[in-house]
């Protein structure tokens, strides 16, 4: 938690968005358990990641919960998911804005806030709840860098345009490009990490995304 870092400290919180309604189960929930305990793995390997980077994951099906609170990656554990329910991407969005609010470190005029946080959202289904103004809410705020994936025929990245200008296709849910996109978050991590070690807050320069496994950019 933010009082708990020590005031020389300036973190990249990271904050994972995932959906687990009754869609994702089977072999895409898997590939979504397994892209955690990699993307855990990539990150604790890289000393730059392993000094500023700070993850939360935020789970939304009926409902929204955060399952890992902002955790140093040194001491983050893969939570356990599961795939049911219906879709309430407002919620979770609204969700996500308290824990922007209670857990990133604002900049005062003694000490330096945390990095801009960088926030990725992946849904393979439309929402279900009332989730417009969330979006509009979270999109006016400019609070960091988020990144939304549509994964799979379902998911309507028009929809997520509304949230964010940074939407990603996927082809499908399956558990090759699941992976594939879950690599390409870690790949895009550890990128941020060392950027704002060297250069600050700014503009996030991604890496290439796996277009060979049928994950692209919506214009």
């Amino acid at each position: 938690m933010p009082d708990e870092v020590s005031a020389g400290t300036r973190r990249l919180p990271v904050y994972m968005l995932l959906d687990c309604s009754g869609s994702m189960s089977g072999d895409a929930i898997e590939a979504v358990r397994m892209g955690l305990k990699s993307l855990r793995a990539d990150l604790q390997n890289d000393p730059q990641a392993l000094e500023t980077v700070w993850l939360s994951v935020i789970t939304f099906d009926s409902s929204a919960k955060q399952v890992v609170p902002l955790t140093e990656i040194g001491a983050f554990q893969e939570p356990q998911i599961n795939a049911t329910g219906t879709t309430c991407l407002g919620a979770a969005l609204k969700l996500l804005m308290t824990c922007l609010d209670t857990e990133v470190r604002k900049t005062t005029p003694t000490q330096k806030g945390d990095w801009k946080p960088l926030v990725f959202i992946m849904t393979d289904g439309e929402p279900t709840d009332d989730w417009e103004k969330a979006a509009d809410e979270l999109k006016k705020k400019k609070i960091g860098n988020i990144i939304a994936c549509a994964a799979g025929a379902a998911a309507n990245d028009q929809k997520l345009k509304r949230i964010t200008e940074v939407v990603i296709k996927m082809k499908d849910a399956s558990s090759g490009t699941l992976g594939a996109f879950m690599k390409w978050v870690s790949a895009s991590v550890t990128v941020t990490s060392t950027n704002v070690a060297n250069k600050g807050d700014g503009p996030v320069n991604l890496p290439p995304l796996p277009v060979d496994q049928g994950i692209q950019i919506v214009p």
